[in-house]
C-alpha cells in the first residue's frame, strides 16, 4: 500500500489567495481523503485565522512585504525574509513533501525556493491577468503554471501554462431558494432591487466614500435597497454615521457578510474591487457587476483584471478617481435597465473557467506521478 500524498500549500495575505488555496486542499482531499496537507502562511495575516478555520494545520513565517516607496524601511523585511528561509527550509525536512504549492503573496516565495533546493516539485496557481512578483520569481522551477487567464505566455514559460480558472468558495450558490432566504436573513423587500456592495473582508475606503457621499440619492430611491459591506476597518466609524441617523433605511450596513450564498442570490447587481477571486465568483455566478479596481495594488494589476472583462463587454469598470462622484448615479441607471443588465450577466458568464479546483488537481496527480 502507497503511503499518503504529503502536500505544501503556500501563500496569503488577503481572502484572494485564501479562498483559492483552501479550494484547492478541499479538492485535494476530496481526491486523496488521507493526503497530508499542511499550510504556510505569514505570521500575523489573515491565513493564520483562516486556514484553521477551514480544518487545515498552517505553520507562519515570519516574512514581510518590501515596501517599494520607502527602502530604507526594508532594512528589517531583508531579516525577517533570512529568517523566513531559514524556516522554511526546516518545514521542507521536516515534512517532506511530494509536492509544493504557491498560490502568491511573499509567504509563498520561501517555502517554495526552499522545496525547489531539495528537489520537491512545485506548482504555482495565478490568479490575476497580471503576474505578480512572486510568482514571476518562482516560475522558472515550477513545474507547472496553472493560470486564469489567457495570454499568459508575457510572463511564464509557455510550456508550463495551464489554463485553469481560478478556484472559488464551493459553497457558493445561487438558487432561488437562496434567493428567498436571502431576503429573510438581510430582512429585504424582495419587491426592490438589489445591490451587493463589497469592499473585501477588510473593507474599501473609496467605495465607502462613494456610497456615503450618495446617501441624499439613495434615500429616494423607493425601489432600490443595497447591502453594503464595509469591512471591519471602517465598522465604527459607519456604525456611528448610523447613530446619527445619516445611513437611509434601505441600505443595510455589515461589516463582514457571512452568508455569501445569499447575498449573492438577491444581488441584482454588485459593485466591487476587482480582486481575481471576486471576478472569479462573477462569472461563475453570472452576476452583473461594476469594478471600481483598487489603485493600491502591485503592478496596478485589478485594473488590468477588470479590463480583460469590460474588452469582452462582461463588467462595467470605473475608476476610483472618479467613484466618489460617479459610482452610484451609474449603478442607479444601470439597475434600472434589465436589457444591459442581461447582456452583462451573459457575456460575463461565458468568462466562467468551471472546476477549476479539480483541474489543478489534476495537475498535481500529473506532478507527483512522475517523480
Amino acid at each position: 500500500m502507497s503511503k499518503p500524498y504529503r502536500i505544501i500549500i503556500s501563500g496569503g495575505g488577503t481572502g484572494g489567495h485564501i479562498f483559492p488555496a483552501i479550494s484547492i486542499a478541499n479538492a485535494i482531499k476530496a481526491r486523496w481523503n488521507d493526503a497530508e496537507i499542511l499550510f504556510v502562511g505569514a505570521e500575523n495575516r489573515m491565513e493564520m485565522e483562516r486556514v484553521p478555520a477551514a480544518g487545515y494545520k498552517i505553520i507562519g513565517l515570519p516574512v514581510a512585504g518590501f515596501d517599494r516607496k520607502n527602502l530604507f524601511k526594508n532594512i528589517p523585511v531583508v531579516f525577517k525574509l533570512l529568517k523566513s528561509m531559514h524556516r522554511a527550509k526546516k518545514i521542507i525536512n521536516d515534512f517532506k513533501p511530494d509536492i509544493a504549492i504557491g498560490v502568491g503573496g511573499y509567504a509563498s516565495g520561501p517555502i517554495l525556493k526552499a522545496a525547489a533546493s531539495e528537489d520537491v516539485p512545485t506548482l504555482l496557481q495565478e490568479q490575476n491577468s497580471y503576474a505578480g512578483v512572486t510568482n514571476k520569481m518562482l516560475a522558472k522551477q515550477a513545474s507547472k503554471i496553472c493560470v486564469a487567464y489567457e495570454g499568459m505566455e508575457k510572463f511564464f514559460p509557455k510550456e508550463k501554462i495551464v489554463l485553469t480558472g481560478n478556484p472559488t468558495r464551493q459553497d457558493l450558490v445561487v438558487s432561488d431558494e437562496n434567493r428567498q432566504k436571502g431576503y429573510a436573513f438581510f430582512q429585504l423587500d424582495s419587491n426592490k432591487k438589489t445591490i451587493l456592495m463589497l469592499g473585501g473582508s477588510l473593507g474599501a475606503r473609496t467605495l465607502n466614500e462613494s456610497i456615503v457621499s450618495a446617501f441624499p440619492i439613495l434615500g429616494k430611491a423607493d425601489n432600490l435597497q443595497i447591502i453594503w459591506q464595509c469591512g471591519k476597518y471602517y465598522y465604527n466609524d459607519m456604525l456611528q454615521l448610523k447613530a446619527e441617523g445619516k445611513i437611509p433605511p434601505n441600505v443595510y450596513l455589515f461589516d463582514f457578510v457571512s452568508r455569501m450564498d445569499y447575498a449573492y442570490s438577491v444581488a441584482d447587481l454588485v459593485i466591487s474591487r476587482a480582486g481575481a477571486g471576486s471576478i472569479s465568483e462573477f462569472c461563475l455566478l453570472e452576476k452583473p457587476v461594476i469594478l471600481v479596481p483598487s489603485p493600491n495594488v502591485a503592478e496596478d494589476h485589478q485594473t488590468k483584471n477588470a479590463q480583460a472583462l469590460t474588452s469582452k463587454n462582461a463588467a462595467v469598470m470605473i475608476a476610483d478617481k472618479d467613484a466618489p462622484t460617479q459610482l452610484f448615479d451609474i449603478a442607479i441607471e444601470l439597475i434600472n435597465d434589465e436589457e444591459k443588465l442581461k447582456e452583462l450577466s451573459e457575456n460575463i458568464s461565458k468568462m466562467a473557467l468551471r472546476d477549476s479546483a479539480e483541474k489543478i488537481v489534476d495537475e498535481i496527480e500529473r506532478i507527483m506521478i512522475k517523480q
